[in-house]
């Protein structure tokens, strides 16, 4: 298995629910019948080739998102994040129970790829900013490390947007390369430094209501294992999918309160009038790339035709729960 991310990030590499923790699961799961031998990025091929790796037969295994594989595959990007979009909850909803797996599966078959998810870090932040965000016209020139759909939507308010690893995202930032970078949360950001490179933190996590882990397995291989095989690789891959999320519960509210408290940094809500329009543009952008491309038609219909009757019902469930008094 090769992975999209650098040696020791927590989360995307090592601890509770990660690439390494998921390949342990397996090998004990299985009584040693079943072994994957981990290579984080650059160890093995470049942070971003893991898919060719897999397509390819180099490798059985990548560990990424899918939206990085957006310019081979438009429609992929629906099975990381939408800006906008469902929460962990209703994201796993749709995979598991929903039709989403039987879409992904649908779109990599072709490509002699089977793609499971195997993470979420839950809702990220909008991102650091080297100045404050006030209004829209705000991004209008502003170079941002920032990937998927939600690039998409800042390139259509002036973003410069730039797709870059996690390893290379501080020294940008820090050196002026970048103006803004989006990672991940507070406990991961911290871990990269992105405080000593801009103070300003803002959220509503438009871009990234949730973000899926992508297991990527080469379908050769995976026809190859016998039923109970890949009973274990699926088990496995949807333990660490929970216990990767709620791990990324526990740890970023006391990342945040360093950050706040300790590192001198300025967290802040986007505006409402930004966020407003970001979620205009993000409709005229969905649509324009669904009209575009059969199968993200496909992938974008059934995608949010599930939100909405996962909407409706979290409306009537967790909604009054929410604006109850604290």
């Amino acid at each position: 298995m090769t992975n999209a991310y650098g040696p020791g990030s927590p989360f995307y590499v090592e601890g509770p629910g990660s690439p390494m923790d998921f390949c342990e699961k397996v090998a004990e799961m299985s009584g040693g019948r079943l072994t994957i031998q981990h290579f984080a990025a650059g160890e093995l091929i470049p942070a971003l080739e893991g898919f060719d790796a897999v397509r390819s037969g180099a490798v059985e295994m990548n560990a990424a998102n899918a939206y990085f594989w957006a310019g081979r595959l438009p429609a992929a990007q629906y099975f990381t994040t939408v800006p906008f979009g469902m929460n962990f909850q209703g994201t796993n909803a749709w995979l598991y129970h929903g039709g989403g797996q039987e879409l992904w599966d649908e779109l990599y078959e072709p490509l002699g790829l089977k793609a499971l998810p195997m993470g979420n870090t839950g809702v990220q932040m909008t991102g650091w900013f080297r100045d404050p965000i006030e209004t829209v016209a705000d991004f209008d020139g502003l170079k941002m490390r920032i990937p998927g759909l939600a690039g998409k939507v800042y390139a259509d308010l002036g973003v410069d947007v730039q797709l870059l690893p996690g390893g290379e995202i501080f020294p940008a930032l820090e050196r002026g390369v970048i103006d803004a970078a989006e990672f991940v949360g507070p406990y991961q950001d911290r871990r990269l430094g992105l405080q000593n490179a801009a103070k300003y933190y803002y959220t509503t996590g438009w871009h990234e209501p949730s973000n899926t882990t992508e297991l990527l397995i080469g379908k050769a291989a995976w026809d190859s294992l016998p039923a109970d095989l890949q009973a274990i690789v699926s088990t496995a891959a949807m333990a660490s999918n929970l216990e990767s999320h709620t791990w990324s519960e526990a740890n970023n509210a006391s990342a945040l309160k360093d950050l706040v408290d300790n590192e001198g940094v300025i967290a802040n809500v986007l505006p409402e009038e930004v966020v407003a329009e970001l979620k205009t543009v993000t409709e005229r952008v969905l649509e324009e790339g669904a009209a575009a491309d059969p199968a993200t038609r496909k992938v974008h219909d059934a995608y949010m035709a599930f939100k909405a009757e996962h909407g409706a019902w979290a409306d009537v469930s967790e909604a009054p729960l929410f604006k109850m008094p604290s």
